[in-house]
């Protein structure tokens, strides 16, 4: 077979250097988030305990979180000043507000799910 028929086999975004380093931060942040985890729970002895502990320290986790999404709306709201005064075409207007629309309806859904799974 031609070397063109397997081309598909191999897409050219999947051997990215981007999409590479992108591939291992989101492994690093897992590996973060696992290895919280395993510590957490061997500090307070069980699986119950560190979920106890997660429980009763809920507050400060919702507050941490309101704290991240404050700083991303802050960095996004400088990159769309930036995106908009090099391209302030109506279609680039249009894409920015859909994302900003999924963007809080997603915030809205995680933390509307988190409420209601803590009852």
């Amino acid at each position: 077979m031609a070397a063109s028929a397997w081309a598909w086999l191999r897409p050219a975004w999947l051997f990215n250097r981007r999409v590479a380093l992108v591939l291992l931060w989101v492994l690093a942040v897992a590996g973060i988030a696992v290895g919280v985890n395993v510590a957490g729970i061997h500090v307070v002895g069980s699986v119950d305990g560190w979920d106890r502990w997660l429980r009763e320290h809920s507050a400060h986790f919702f507050v941490w979180r309101l704290l991240l999404y404050a700083a991303t709306a802050y960095g996004w709201l400088w990159m769309r000043r930036r995106l908009r005064a090099r391209e302030p075409s109506a279609e680039t207007h249009q894409r920015l507000l859909r994302v900003e629309i999924a963007a809080v309806v997603t915030l809205v859904l995680l933390e509307g799910s988190q409420l209601l799974r803590s009852g």
